[in-house]
């Protein structure tokens, strides 16, 4: 019987001898991860249990979505992360100066690698399926759990499997692959399904496109997103273990993993790719997806370029090439927002923070910031942005009469030069 890349990865954390899809399971984990919002709240679960950590360096807890703290609730919420950390004594625990976006920083710092198990509270955990890993979101208390016991109860999901032939056009990357794939499978069409990731498109994409699509699965319903590691990814682990950024403490090693031939899937999904045009999700579903051509001349107040979606060094390059000498127009407020101090001091060492501030753009610290409505960069009634955020529900990023509208790096900078949606080709 074969077995997807998924399948394997479960069955090699549990003591079953094997497991098909829907079968409940107990499964080992290899890191447990919590930020400023959600492990508040497994803490007070846990502190019920009356027990230690199961492994102290098999926690990640990290203050991203309201810090700097915006206010009093904020800081106490970041609090009871730093007093939990100090007790357990956390190995991954990376207070502001130090931290980062979540999903950028952890396998930044190779804290996460192909073959591993990691559960989140947070949704975008999916996120690390682009380095070969099982990786998905739990709830508070499942964390908890979690943190206790090194294990939590999975349904082994099923798969369907995408397959992205061509090659890519310019201006075109992972994000509006993965735009594209939502708004042909709506935001339900891969409802706790694990979402494989493949094909010659894919093995030519490079590692931060592959991070925008895992990241996004759960905009489509998925319980995770995953990619085959090849030789990219080796020479990404590659590089993560020898940078000085690496947690000295984690070991991160190359696992090749592959789905059989045999494997089952749910569903095969095929797209040629050559002829994609960047894409945009319209107000209010991140499947109402149409492409950049189709949605020029809609006025924009913002656009924010950043996040956990595309907060990393390839995503402010790219925005850099189309801001370089050029001003934001005068009616938009742009917003940079690096995922790590290690983006953030690579981009000013590359020179690509003074192109955006010449452009006009205001810098932040690393934080979720503006993409969950928290802080630097809340919209008013009536406001409209451009975000390279994964979300634009109804009043998500301020209030429920504004709109928010998702894209790749190269169209938000275009859109903020042009002052309303536009084709990076319009501004170069």
């Amino acid at each position: 019987m074969g077995y997807t890349i998924t399948e394997k990865i479960l069955l090699a954390h549990t003591d079953e001898k094997s497991i098909t899809p829907g079968q409940l399971i107990m499964a080992k984990v290899d890191m447990a991860l919590g930020n400023d919002i959600t492990a508040p709240l497994a803490i007070n679960e846990f502190e019920k249990l009356d027990m230690g950590v199961f492994d102290k360096d098999k926690i990640a807890l990290i203050p991203d979505h309201f810090t700097p703290n915006k206010d009093l609730k904020s800081a106490e919420q970041s609090r009871a992360l730093r007093d939990f950390a100090i007790k357990h004594d956390i190995t991954h625990y990376y207070e502001v100066g130090r931290a980062g976006i979540e999903h950028v920083l952890l396998p930044e710092m190779g804290i996460v690698g192909p073959g591993d198990l990691v559960v989140g509270a947070d949704s975008h955990t999916c996120t690390y399926g682009a380095l070969g890993a099982f990786s998905t979101g739990v709830g508070s208390t499942d964390l908890a759990f979690a943190m206790a016991m090194g294990k939590c109860w999975f349904k082994v999901p099923e798969t369907i499997k995408f397959i992205y032939k061509g090659i890519l056009r310019k201006w075109v990357g992972g994000k509006d692959l993965i735009l594209h794939t939502i708004g042909d499978i709506g935001v339900d069409g891969a409802l706790y399904k694990s979402m494989e990731f493949s094909g010659d498109a894919i093995r030519r994409l490079p590692m931060d496109d592959r991070f925008s699509m895992c990241n996004m699965a759960i905009e489509a319903g998925g319980k995770s997103g995953i990619a085959e590691p090849d030789a990219l990814t080796r020479k990404y682990t590659d590089q993560v273990q020898n940078s000085k950024f690496k947690n000295q403490n984690y070991k991160l090693k190359f696992k090749d993993l592959k789905s059989d031939k045999g494997a089952r899937y749910a569903d095969v999904k095929e797209y040629d790719v050559s002829k994609l045009e960047p894409q945009v999700a319209l107000p209010h579903l991140p499947s109402h997806v149409k492409p950049v051509g189709e949605v020029r001349d809609v006025k924009i107040d913002q656009s924010v370029i950043g996040s956990c979606t595309n907060g990393r060094i390839s995503d402010f390059r790219m925005a850099a090439k189309i801001l370089k000498g050029k001003k934001a127009h005068k009616g938009v407020r742009l917003i940079i927002l690096p995922g790590t101090q290690a983006v953030y001091k690579e981009a000013i060492r590359e020179g690509l923070m003074e192109i955006f501030l010449d452009a006009g753009a205001v810098i932040s610290t690393p934080t979720c910031g503006p993409c969950l409505g928290g802080h630097m960069g809340i919209l008013a009634a009536g406001e409209r942005a451009i975000a390279t955020t994964n979300r634009n529900f109804i009043g998500r990023m301020g209030s429920l009469k504004s709109e928010v509208y998702l894209s790749n790096p190269a169209v938000a900078a275009a859109s903020a030069v042009k002052g309303m949606i536009a084709h990076p080709e319009e501004v170069c």
